[in-house]
């Protein structure tokens, strides 16, 4: 009976840690990846933003990074922050038709952003994360930038970071950085239009307000000076009646 209720017992355990494991396998944060940050811009406009690195090898550091740039989505100008222990290289191709910039035609764009470690000291040591940053601009009118991104370890062992993801599925073992774009022109125009209508009625308030409060301090005055005039003809009224009554002087 005693041996019964122990594997019984054991059982539940057992049962217990299944589901446990379950549970915990669904709350499991999803691994770290090469991600760009801030996750979204205008379109047109210029972005600083910074590509953060982390480094998931247990034994090896990141020793280089490389950006690739959509041929799809062309930018003209990106400029790099230094970052210490690192060096940079910024690689063009040419695009047919050129690209306008302040009214200027570019026929080159940039294609490709490497970061290679230059101090050992300076490497991305496991359980790190170190963020590129980097000006770009004009951004296209795309809805979204995909940078697909490799990174090499200091034992050669290479992590491409170029899987694009697709919409309303997982996320991708090995998803690519992406920047979305919001066409923001309407947007501001939309909202100077409200601004301008909401000061108008502002103006058109303020002036009703203030020729209402002439109208009502006129009607004040003309009532102050009629309550005057009345009063005044009252006296004289009031003299006379008692004038009238006196008795004549012996």
């Amino acid at each position: 009976m005693i041996r019964h209720r122990r594997t019984a017992a054991a059982a539940v355990a057992l049962a217990i840690g299944a589901a446990a494991t379950g549970v915990l396998g669904f709350a499991a944060p999803a691994s770290a990846h090469v991600s760009v940050n801030p996750k979204e811009a205008t379109q047109g406009g210029y972005a600083r933003v910074a590509f953060r690195v982390p480094t998931e090898s247990d034994s090896a550091s990141t020793t280089k990074v490389e950006v690739n740039l959509p041929e799809n989505a062309p930018i003209a100008s990106v400029t790099t922050m230094p970052v210490p222990g690192w060096s940079v290289a910024v690689e063009k191709r040419k695009v047919d038709p050129p690209l306008e910039v302040h009214g200027s035609q570019v026929n080159e764009a940039v294609s490709k952003i490497t970061w290679t470690v230059t101090d050992q000291d300076a490497a991305v040591k496991p359980g790190q994360f170190q963020e590129f940053p980097v000006s770009m601009g004009p951004l296209p009118k795309v809805d979204s930038i995909v940078f697909k991104a490799l990174q090499t370890y200091s034992d050669n062992n290479v992590v491409r970071w170029i899987e694009e993801p697709t919409a309303g599925g997982e996320e991708p073992e090995h998803p690519a950085p992406v920047l979305k774009l919001s066409a923001a022109a309407a947007d501001a125009t939309a909202t100077s239009g409200s601004a301008s209508s909401a000061a108008a009625k502002a103006d058109a308030d303020a002036d009703d307000e203030n020729g209402s409060s002439g109208a009502a301090l006129g009607l004040g005055i003309a009532g102050l000076v009629a309550g005057l005039a009345g009063l005044v003809l009252g006296g004289l009224a009031f003299a006379r009646t008692r004038q009238s009554a006196a008795p004549p002087v012996s």
